[in-house]
């Protein structure tokens, strides 16, 4: 999958921004980071809840690994070139959700994971 493809889908989801992080790109909703884009763009990290995101690397873990922060798992790292659209797109809805959701903001119409 291409970024270009990701950023379409991200960009249509309601009140979606992208904006600079540090050296990396965010996809954000009411200011709040779903997904990251680090440079050369090859990769996304996409922020999830852990049953999610043991769900999906079980499904998925020729292109998903976790994500590490501070020794802390808090997504997924997503291998663009080997990832299957739908399923990024899944993940990428799932993480807008979940951070539309704890903000208090509606929910997605979009499916989950697949």
């Amino acid at each position: 999958m291409k970024i270009d493809a990701v950023r379409k889908y991200a960009m249509g989801l309601a009140a979606v921004t992208e904006e600079p992080h540090h050296q990396s790109s965010s996809f954000r909703v009411r200011g709040k980071i779903f997904v990251t884009i680090p440079p050369p763009a090859d990769f996304i990290h996409v922020f999830i809840g852990e049953e999610d995101r043991e769900t999906a690397l079980a499904l998925y873990p020729e292109f998903l690994e976790k994500l590490l922060w501070g020794g802390k798992v808090v997504g997924l790292r997503v291998a663009l070139a080997s990832a299957k659209p739908n399923a990024v797109k899944s993940l990428v809805n799932k993480a807008y959700e979940t951070r539309s959701l704890k903000d208090g903001g509606a929910k997605s119409t979009r499916a989950g994971l697949s």
